[in-house]
């Protein structure tokens, strides 16, 4: 993440290792057993206003937000993370208060015949984008 944060949005929230189920992938058998999907998110955000308030209606509901990225992963299916990132970064960026996100897309049940950990894709998305 580059440290050329704009000052609207000096705060970093973060929600990692959402699970999900989803049928993502270009093989038959992705689409109909579906697979495991770990979601990352970093969230620019002036949380200021919320600090002084100490009212939920002045930042973003997480709960929500999580709520929302898991119907997003687990719902019409597409080929690519490349694609399902770019999705969720979407749905991040739904909330006006954020100005930028960061989406981390982990498959780590991928497809590769041979010994690895995880496939995880990182973009970074904001409103100039």
């Amino acid at each position: 993440m580059s440290t050329d944060l704009p000052l609207s949005a000096p705060d970093r929230l973060a929600v990692r290792g959402i699970e999900c189920h989803g049928h993502h992938g270009v093989f038959d058998f992705e689409r109909e057993q579906g697979q495991r999907f770990v979601i990352d998110l970093v969230l620019g955000l002036d949380t200021r206003p919320a600090a002084a308030s100490d009212d939920l209606q002045d930042t973003v509901d997480y709960g929500s937000l999580v709520a929302a990225v898991r119907r997003g992963v687990e719902n019409d299916p597409v080929d690519l993370i490349e694609t399902l990132a770019g999705r969720i970064a979407e749905i991040c960026l739904a909330d006006e208060r954020v100005a930028w996100t960061e989406v981390t897309v982990h498959k780590p049940e991928a497809p590769i015949d041979g010994t690895f950990t995880d496939v995880a894709l990182t973009i970074t998305r904001s409103r100039r984008d």
